[in-house]
C-alpha cells in the first residue's frame, strides 16, 4: 500500500461565489466540505484510482474529529495521531464568473513533542506494510523543519520509498535526506533553487539541481504540467509533459492529484512516459471540479491521449540562470 503523512491536517471549506468582490456581502451559490491537506488529497485521489492507501498524521480537537470523520465517510482507510491543540480550517472562495480563486488557510495547531514521537513511531509501523510513504504539506507550529529529513531518513534505512511534498527549509533538508521522489510546485521549486524560472532552461536546470541536493527523482508541477528528472534502468530521463487546455473550475489541490496520478501508475509497473500522461491528466482533470483531491473520471481517457510529453536535453554548462526577485 501507499501511506500519505499529513502533519498539518484540515478542514477544507470551498465556497462558490458569483461576482465575488472585497469589501462586499454575498451569498455563496455552493459549498463543499472536505478533509484536506496536501497528504490528504494525494490519497483521496489514489482512492478513486483503485491505489490501496492509509491517511496518517495529526487530528486535534473537534476539527481533527470532523478530519477523521470526513475521512471515513468517504472510506479512506485511516490513522491518525489525535492531539491537544485544535487543527486547523482553510477556506476557499471560487469565482466561476471571473476565473479566480482565494484561499485563506490557518496555521494549523501547535505540536507537543511526546505528540511527535508518537506520530513518528506510527509512520514506522505503517510503513511496515507500505511500498511507498508520501510525506506531504506544510509544517505545524512546534515540528522542527528537520522533521522530513529525519522520517526520510528512517524510511531509508528499512528500504521504504519516500516521497516529499513540501516547501521553504523543510523541503531543501528533506532534498538532502535523499528521498526516492521530490515533487514541488514551481513557486517551490524556484524557492529551493534560489531562482525564477522564465523559460524551459531555467526548469531543466531546476531538475537537474534538486537531483544533486539528493532527490533520486524529480517532479515539478506547473500550470500546464510538469518537468521531471526520471532515473530507470540506469539511465537519466528528463521529460517535460504537457497539459491540454480546459476551461479551469478550481486549481485547488491538482498539484496533489497529479502527483497521486504518477505514483498511481508507477504503483502498477507503467512506463514512465505513461505515468506521466496519466499523471497530467488526472490533474487537469481536477481543474474541472470544486474540492481539493477530487477530479472528474470521466475526462481522463479523452485528457490522458492529449498529454503530449517530450524529451529534454540538459542545460549547457555555464547557462545564465534567472535570479530570484
Amino acid at each position: 500500500m501507499i501511506v500519505t503523512v499529513t502533519v498539518n491536517a484540515a478542514v477544507d471549506r470551498t465556497l462558490t461565489v458569483p461576482n465575488f468582490q472585497r469589501g462586499h456581502r454575498h451569498r455563496a451559490s455552493d459549498s463543499l466540505t472536505l478533509a484536506g491537506g496536501k497528504g490528504i488529497n494525494i490519497a483521496r485521489a489514489l482512492k478513486e484510482l483503485g491505489v490501496p492507501v492509509v491517511a496518517t498524521g495529526f487530528a486535534g480537537g473537534r476539527t481533527g474529529t470532523r478530519i477523521v470523520e470526513e475521512l471515513t465517510s468517504e472510506g479512506i482507510l485511516n490513522d491518525f495521531v489525535r492531539i491537544g491543540d485544535e487543527s486547523r480550517t482553510s477556506t476557499a472562495v471560487v469565482d466561476r464568473m471571473a476565473g479566480t480563486f482565494t484561499e485563506i488557510n490557518e496555521w494549523g495547531p501547535y505540536v507537543q513533542a511526546d505528540e511527535l514521537l508518537v506520530l513518528r513511531e506510527k509512520i514506522l509501523y505503517l510503513a511496515r506494510g507500505a511500498t511507498i510513504v508520501v510525506f506531504a504539506g506544510t509544517l505545524p507550529r512546534g515540528v522542527s523543519e528537520s522533521f522530513y529529513a529525519e522520517a526520510i531518513r528512517d524510511l531509508n534505512r528499512l528500504g521504504v520509498q519516500t516521497v516529499l511534498d513540501g516547501e521553504g527549509e523543510s523541503l531543501r533538508l528533506g532534498t538532502e535526506a535523499e528521498p526516492f521522489l521530490v515533487s514541488p510546485n514551481q513557486r517551490e521549486a524556484e524557492g529551493l533553487v534560489g531562482q525564477e524560472f522564465q523559460d524551459e532552461q531555467d526548469f531543466v536546470g531546476a531538475l537537474d539541481r534538486i537531483a544533486e541536493m539528493g532527490a533520486r527523482n524529480v517532479l515539478i508541477t506547473e500550470e500546464s504540467g510538469c518537468f521531471a528528472l526520471m532515473r530507470e534502468e540506469r539511465a537519466l530521463h528528463r521529460l517535460h509533459a504537457v497539459a491540454p487546455r480546459v476551461e479551469t473550475v478550481s486549481p485547488l489541490g491538482a498539484g496533489d492529484v497529479l502527483l497521486a496520478g504518477f505514483l498511481a501508475a508507477r504503483y502498477a509497473g507503467r512506463p514512465i512516459e505513461d505515468a506521466l500522461r496519466g499523471a497530467v491528466a488526472a490533474g487537469t482533470a481536477a481543474t474541472l471540479e470544486v474540492g481539493a483531491g477530487r477530479f472528474a473520471g470521466r475526462e481522463l481517457g479523452s485528457l490522458t491521449a492529449a498529454v503530449e510529453v517530450l524529451d529534454l536535453e540538459p542545460v549547457a554548462a555555464g547557462a545564465e540562470a534567472h535570479p530570484a526577485r
